[in-house]
């Protein structure tokens, strides 16, 4: 007898030694292949009559759990009270989010989460909310921007060097932003991830292959942003003296394709629990044994990778256009979910709006269009999954932002900073979101500053009221 021998009859996980075990005592005895099959499968049909004792005591004991689980995920039924969860920040938080986040550690897939210093509402999980799962991938935990990220480029110039003037027909000319936008076919990019097999394997890819191959290079609307400013790095780092530099940061994500994954998958979920309890409904998830589940993780990668690509090219055209080296560059992604060992086992950290912070790992959170951000490294804290805030974080949501904030006083805000500004709502003003520095003075113990980049020249796509 030998695993493929169990495998074959459906055994999974921690089953599959068990059984195996107990086939070696029945071999020893003298028990021929067929009739340990046999038993096996009997089993496997009806572990409550082998729980007395006995050689298969255990394997029907993990088999009886194992039914428990299931039939608690069929009827996607929530666990009476949430797992405990870290929390950094808690008086910046809002009570909705925290609520959110309740809901999301009584998920049955669920085995660990943390919420994040810049933590408010989002669909399903919150924004800033990192949830580990066992074996399953949630697609609204991941969100709609799949694989919206942040790079960094470190130019070899001084910030002065680069004039206001220069700076802004630079962005107008080599960024473009909005819903559906794109560059034209002859100024349109290349990357070898549109070169990627992938594309063939589902429908769902080949058909929004022309789309995605038309926005690349481009940036979608809302906070998304290109922006020239001064890195100030105190100590020497990066590979870099200490001292001032033109750096470039971009906020991007997967555009018009990853938004529709997002939705086609997120659906499937939904249909696949049908008896899902109303408050967890945007948490519904997909398997890892299933085929859906595989192809939400194939897609989810594919459009994690296209996101990077995209600040890739607008990195790259704009350093051509200045005619400089770029000297250091840094990048993350940080609505996505990885495979992670937590506690010895592997399982799915999802980070809806956070930045990955493993020990050592650099990582960037920006603030407003007016606030600086600020490059990291990761310390590894294991209550935190690994993880830090993705950014400053809303404090109030786009229409009250349009309906509270004066024009006339964001305008002074920018100004009073030197901060020129191209695009950008009054959704987007810098008195939305909470202060850059109240978010990481509470998350000390997860990440260590390394520099910090003071925007000068922003672009983003136009609001519903312009600033």
């Amino acid at each position: 007898m030998n695993g493929k021998h169990i495998t074959k009859l459906g055994f999974e996980r921690k089953a599959i030694g068990l059984a195996l075990a107990a086939a070696k005592a029945r071999e020893g005895a003298g028990v021929e292949r067929g009739a340990i099959l046999y038993e096996l499968k009997s089993v496997q049909a009806d572990p409550a009559a082998y729980l007395a004792g006995g050689v298969y005591a255990e394997l029907a004991t993990e088999l009886s759990e194992q039914n428990a689980l299931s039939e608690i995920k069929k009827g996607a039924a929530l666990l009476p009270s949430p797992l405990p969860y870290a929390v950094w920040g808690a008086d910046l938080i809002e009570p909705g989010a925290r609520a959110q986040m309740d809901v999301a550690m009584r998920l049955p897939i669920t085995r660990a989460g943390a919420l994040m210093p810049d933590a408010h509402v989002g669909y399903g999980l919150p924004i800033g909310g990192v949830l580990a799962a066992e074996n399953a991938v949630i697609p609204y935990g991941v969100g709609v921007d799949i694989g919206c990220s942040m790079r960094l480029s470190v130019f070899a110039m001084q910030p002065d060097a680069l004039k206001l003037e220069e700076a802004k027909i630079l962005l107008l000319k080599h960024t473009r932003f909005g819903a559906g936008v794109a560059f034209d076919k002859r100024e349109r990019g290349d990357h070898a991830v549109l070169h990627e097999t992938t594309w063939d394997d589902q429908p769902i890819l080949g058909h929004l292959f022309e789309k995605a191959a038309a926005q690349i290079g481009s940036s979608g609307s809302g906070n998304h942003f290109a922006e020239f400013g001064t890195l100030t790095l105190g100590a020497a780092d990066l590979g870099l003296e200490a001292g001032e530099y033109l750096a470039l940061l971009s906020h991007s994500g997967s555009r018009g394709f990853g938004a529709q994954v997002a939705g086609h998958f997120t659906n499937l979920a939904e249909r696949l629990h049908p008896n899902i309890d109303p408050a967890a409904k945007k948490l519904a998830w997909l398997s890892l044994d299933s085929e859906e589940g595989q192809a939400y993780w194939q897609a989810m990668n594919l459009a994690g990778r296209y996101a990077l690509a995209n600040h890739e090219l607008i990195h790259a055209r704009l350093a051509r256009a200045l005619g400089v080296n770029v000297l250091a560059s840094v990048h993350n992604s940080h609505n996505l979910a990885w495979k992670q060992q937590v506690d010895g086992q592997e399982l799915i950290v999802h980070r809806k709006g956070a930045t990955p912070a493993a020990a050592g790992q650099l990582g960037l959170i920006p603030g407003s269009m007016a606030d600086p951000g600020f490059v990291v490294r990761g310390r590894g804290h294991a209550d935190a999954l690994e993880s830090a805030s993705h950014g400053a974080g809303r404090q109030l949501g786009r229409k009250a932002a349009a309906s509270k904030l004066v024009k006339k006083e964001v305008a002074a805000y920018l100004k009073e900073r030197g901060v020129t500004l191209m695009g950008g709502g009054i959704d987007e003003a810098p008195q939305a979101y909470k202060r850059i520095e109240d978010v990481i003075a509470h998350q000390s113990d997860l990440v260590d500053v390394v520099a910090q980049f003071m925007p000068r020249v922003v672009r983003m796509d136009s609001g519903s009221e312009d600033i």
